[in-house]
């Protein structure tokens, strides 16, 4: 799911973003999640049994776009997991079931407190599959985002549902949680002549009744699907049929659009086909190859990822990017709480992001600073969901959206790109996973299996903990080519006192620039790099690839004693080994080293800066040995023993 204004700061100039972002997600989503959250606060989202698996639903509904009401009927069929006199399904109150029947008999049910309660004629054994039809109607409750709307565009009727996060009980009989996908469903939905209706899966047929006042519209899906992905819109829509090859197959891409939106939606179909060859490319097949991606027009600022049937706004190329992304992270592989929406909401996020910068790169660098500014705007706040009865706290734009995006930045700059892609195919390709549920845990196994790297850290900092760091590095010189630093953080929320993470740190002067990655682990940690020239400024994280705010790099002296010295590392020497000197008040120096029996082996000058310098040296075709080293210069005169 995307909220317009959310995704909307690719398109405007970052300074306003970074006034605007937070406050603009903040008043929408509260406002859209007013009633739900009131609802939620007297009762549990799902009161539907776990003793049955759903094997598969036939939803037959009969609505009209001019009229807020529904009338249904639903055929479950599901499999006992424990012996049962009967299952219980989620039903709002509004609507009113009808009858229960199985096999032409009536079976009895209550339909109180939200739960349809269906009772069996007989007790059913552990393993037992049957199935049975709930006759209903009602006018749908309006929750969460709006799980059930009847409006209209440009003067003509539109009704569509939107049911994350806890919607679909709102107008259809249906386990309502984040536990068990349908198999595969059938959907029928007949309504007025003059309208058609878009739903999952594939197109069957468009039957007129006898009176030709209405049509019957069939659509099959037949891959798992979360309950709150199955969809629906009717209106007098205009359908626009193209393809995409997606390596040797040719995928149909099918548009239901406004008459009014029909050259928006048509010029939407190439940014559509450049983000799948993408995504296919990176993180592995469409996942619904078989059957068709498409959108569905429809009247709420933003989109909604509807298995294979994303519902939009409009064809902005990072909300197209966003939706067509939660096929694979959400749709193929759904969170199983609501707790780790990041895994459907921060992966979209982060693949439209990476589609963006690249179709658009140099424009990169001032998005994720937009980002960056968005999600350092508060002091708090982490990943994980801290109250999943809020809707407005799961659907956070700051942090379950742009947090969570970053947190995949950051671990794919600390374990590295070919481990990082890889862990995501094996994440969505893994058998107890693909086309089911998973929590973060899940993907953390991928990532560290991939990596070789222990990621505990990381995340208990960064998903569970809260708030950002603020980094400050001392640095200074040693030598023609060699820096030194200390690395120190401070934290905006007490939750972690340091953040354990990989910081990309730049050295610039006119000449050169060289960016390394260090991996601070510990606070006041120092750090010697030979970089190849002498910088004269240092930027912490200047490509804004992590989470931090009010970074800061000052330049320092190291004191030189006068007492001049040479270390050597490690000695015994190994095939290459280092000699540092340092403390000379001297600008030249000397190096030779003997062996043995007094011959030769290395001589070399060396101009000191500050009075040291680094010095690598290559030892690989000595042999096994005594040697000695000196350094001779006005004044100065050191030996060294070296062992190989």
């Amino acid at each position: 799911m995307r909220n317009y204004l959310f995704f909307f700061y690719f398109l405007i100039p970052s300074a306003l973003i970074a006034q605007n972002i937070h406050d603009k997600n903040f008043d929408i989503s509260k406002q859209e999640a007013k009633a739900h959250i009131r609802l939620l606060n007297h009762e549990k989202a799902t009161s539907a049994s776990s003793n049955f698996d759903i094997n598969y639903y036939r939803c037959e509904w009969e609505v009209d776009p001019t009229i807020r009401y529904i009338k249904g009927k639903v055929t479950v069929y599901f499999t006992l997991l424990t012996q049962s006199n009967s299952v219980s399904l989620d039903l709002m109150g509004p609507l009113a079931a009808d009858s229960v029947l199985a096999n032409n008999q009536q079976l009895s049910y209550t339909n109180t407190n939200n739960t349809l309660i269906v009772n069996f004629l007989n007790q059913k054994q552990t393993g037992e599959k049957d199935s049975f039809t709930i006759y209903y109607q009602g006018v749908p409750a309006t929750t969460g985002f709006g799980s059930f709307i009847q409006t209209n565009h440009s003067g003509t009727p539109v009704m569509w549902s939107l049911s994350e996060p806890y919607g679909s009980r709102d107008w259809w009989p249906c386990k309502n949680g984040l536990d068990d996908k349908a198999d595969s469903i059938d959907i029928y939905i007949t309504h007025p002549f003059q309208y058609k209706a878009a739903s999952n899966g594939l197109l069957q047929s468009e039957t007129v009744s006898p009176d030709s006042t209405r049509i019957t519209t069939h659509w099959k899906h037949r891959y798992p699907i979360a309950t709150y992905l199955i969809c629906m819109a009717i209106t007098n829509y205009t359908v626009l049929s193209n393809s995409i090859q997606i390596g040797n197959t040719p995928l149909p891409m099918i548009t239901y659009c406004y008459p009014e939106s029909i050259d928006v939606f048509q010029a939407g179909t190439q940014s559509t086909a450049d983000a799948m060859q993408l995504f296919h490319n990176s993180f592995g097949p469409y996942p619904f190859i078989n059957e068709k991606y498409g959108h569905v027009q429809f009247g709420w600022g933003g989109g909604m990822e509807h298995q294979t049937s994303s519902f939009l706004y409009n064809t902005e190329e990072s909300l197209v990017a966003h939706e067509l992304a939660h096929q694979w992270f959400g749709n193929k592989i759904t969170c199983a709480s609501w707790e780790h929406i990041w895994l459907n909401e921060g992966f979209a996020t982060y693949m439209s992001r990476f589609y963006m910068e690249n179709q658009y790169p140099l424009t990169a660098r001032d998005n994720r600073k937009s980002v960056i500014d968005n999600i350092t705007s508060l002091p708090d706040g982490s990943v994980k969901v801290d109250d999943t009865t809020n809707v407005g706290r799961i659907f956070n734009g700051r942090l379950s959206y742009s947090k969570g995006s970053f947190l995949l930045n950051m671990l794919r700059l600390g374990i590295g790109d070919s481990a990082f892609f890889k862990a995501l195919r094996n994440y969505l390709e893994d058998q107890q996973l693909k086309y089911r549920y998973a929590l973060t845990s899940d993907l953390q196994h991928h990532l560290e299996n991939t990596s070789g790297q222990s990621l505990t850290r990381f995340f208990q900092q960064w998903f569970e903990g809260q708030g950002y760091p603020s980094i400050h590095i001392q640095w200074g010189t040693i030598g023609s080519r060699n820096v030194k630093f200390k690395v120190n953080q401070t934290t905006s929320h007490n939750s972690v006192p340091f953040f354990e993470m990989t910081v990309p740190v730049a050295f610039k002067n006119a000449d050169h620039e060289k960016t390394i990655l260090i991996n601070n682990t510990i606070n006041d940690e120092w750090f010697l790099k030979d970089i190849g020239f002498v910088p004269d400024t240092v930027i912490i994280d200047q490509d804004y690839q992590i989470i931090s705010k009010d970074n800061s790099a000052t330049k320092i002296d190291f004191p030189n004693s006068g007492n001049a010295a040479a270390d050597i590392y490690p000695n015994p020497i190994h095939d290459a080994f280092t000699v540092y000197l340092h403390d000379f008040n001297i600008n030249e120096v000397n190096v030779i080293i003997y062996n043995s029996i007094g011959q030769t082996l290395y001589k070399n000058k060396f101009q000191l800066i500050n009075g040291a310098e680094y010095i690598n040296i290559n030892s690989s075709k000595w042999s096994h040995g005594n040697y000695t080293l000196q350094i001779l210069a006005q004044g100065v005169k050191l030996t060294k023993s070296l062992i190989k």
